[in-house]
C-alpha cells in the first residue's frame, strides 16, 4: 500500500512527496514550484551555473525549494549534482529546448529527458510529470519529433507518468501588446482566424501540473489542457486589445505565402551553411504556429476541436493583456516570442 493510498482510507490530506523539479527558473518552472510548495512538498530544483550568480541569488529566483547546481546536459550531473544518492518520491519536468532547432531539441527535449528518467529511477522516483506540448499531435518539426521520442519511453520505463500537452501560454501570445499600445496594427496571418487556442496561465498551469501527483484519473495517461473559455483566434486577440484601449481595431494582414517563401529561401540556403539551416528550422517552427491550432486534434475528423480541448483554471487571456496595459503585470517571453 503506498502512502497516498493510505491517506485516501484513512481520509487524511494527501501525504507530502520529495520532488525533483527541472526548468524551474523558466516562468511556468517557477509557478511550478510554487505551486508544489503550497501543498507541503518538498521541491529540490536541479539548474544551470551562471557566472556571477551566487548560491543565494539562485535561490531566490525559485523560491520555495533548495537549489542545487548542475547541467542535464552533462552525463551523470544530475545523478552526482542532483539527486546525489538521496531517495524522492517524484521527477517534475518543465524543461524544454531554448530554441527548437534540431540539435537543441535532441540535447535537451530527449537526451536530457532520457538521462534524467534513469537517474530518478536510480533514486527511487515511482513518478514523472512531464510538461509536454499540445503541438505534437501533428510532428511536422524536429523538437516535437524529439518531445514524442521521450513520452514514447517514458511510457516504456515503468514508471508512473503524467504527460501534460499544453496549449499556449500567456507569454507566447503577448508579443504584440506594447506595438498596440504604441498605435501600431496587430499582425496577423490571413484574416487572423486560420488558427484558434485556449492559452493557459502559468499559474493554472502550474496548479494542474502540481495536483498530477495526487490526482490518479491523471496518472498514466496523456493530458491534454488548455485554460477557461472559449478558443481564441489571433483576430479575437487583436479585438480584445483594441477594445482594452478603447480604440478601432487596426489589422494588418500577412499572406502565408510569405513565409513559405522565406522557408523555401532558408532551406536552400541552409544545405551550404548550417547558421542559415537554423534560421530555416525558425521559419518553419513560425510558419507551423501560424497555420496550425493549439487545440486537441480530432482523430475521426482530422481537425481541431475547441470542444475535445479540457480547459482548466480561472485565468484568462484577456484579464492578463488589462494588468500588462496597467502596468501590473508584465511578461519575460524570452524564445516564446512569435512576433
Amino acid at each position: 500500500m503506498t502512502r497516498t493510498d493510505a491517506a485516501s482510507i484513512l481520509g487524511g490530506p494527501p501525504p507530502s512527496k520529495r520532488v525533483m523539479v527541472l526548468g524551474a527558473t523558466g516562468t511556468i518552472g517557477r509557478a511550478t514550484v510554487a505551486a508544489l510548495a503550497a501543498r507541503g512538498h518538498e521541491v529540490v530544483c536541479l539548474i544551470r551555473p551562471r557566472s556571477g550568480r551566487d548560491d543565494e541569488a539562485a535561490a531566490c529566483a525559485v523560491p520555495g525549494a533548495e537549489v542545487r547546481a548542475g547541467d542535464v546536459t552533462i552525463a551523470g550531473s544530475l545523478a552526482r549534482d542532483g539527486f546525489r544518492g538521496e531517495r524522492f518520491d517524484a521527477l517534475v519536468s518543465c524543461l524544454a529546448s531554448r530554441t527548437g532547432v534540431p540539435r537543441d531539441a535532441w540535447a535537451i527535449d530527449h537526451r536530457a529527458h532520457v538521462a534524467a528518467l534513469s537517474a530518478a529511477k536510480a533514486a527511487g522516483v515511482d513518478h514523472m510529470v512531464l510538461l509536454s506540448a499540445i503541438c505534437v499531435q501533428r510532428p511536422l518539426l524536429e523538437f516535437q519529433r524529439a518531445k514524442l521520442a521521450f513520452e514514447a519511453a517514458l511510457i516504456a520505463s515503468g514508471l508512473r507518468y503524467s504527460i501534460v500537452r499544453a496549449t499556449a501560454f500567456f507569454k507566447s501570445l503577448s508579443g504584440q501588446v506594447g506595438r498596440v499600445k504604441q498605435g501600431r496594427p496587430f499582425l496577423v496571418f490571413g484574416d487572423g482566424r486560420l488558427t484558434a487556442c485556449k492559452p493557459i496561465s502559468d499559474r493554472d498551469l502550474a496548479a494542474y501540473l502540481a495536483d498530477c501527483l495526487v490526482d490518479e484519473s491523471r496518472w498514466n495517461r496523456i493530458l491534454p489542457i488548455g485554460g477557461p473559455g472559449e478558443a481564441i483566434t489571433p483576430r479575437a486577440q487583436g479585438e480584445a486589445l483594441f477594445a482594452l484601449l478603447k480604440r478601432p481595431p487596426k489589422f494588418r494582414q500577412v499572406p502565408v505565402a510569405l513565409l513559405d517563401g522565406i522557408v523555401g529561401v532558408t532551406s536552400l540556403l541552409g544545405r551550404v551553411s548550417p547558421a542559415v539551416a537554423d534560421k530555416a528550422e525558425l521559419a518553419r517552427i513560425g510558419r507551423y504556429y501560424a497555420t496550425q491550432s493549439m487545440l486537441v486534434l480530432d482523430p475521426a475528423t482530422g481537425r481541431y476541436d475547441a470542444a475535445l480541448t479540457p480547459a482548466t483554471g480561472t485565468d484568462t487571456l484577456f484579464d492578463f493583456y488589462a494588468r500588462l496595459l496597467d502596468g501590473t503585470a508584465t511578461v519575460d517571453r524570452g524564445e516564446h516570442a512569435v512576433f
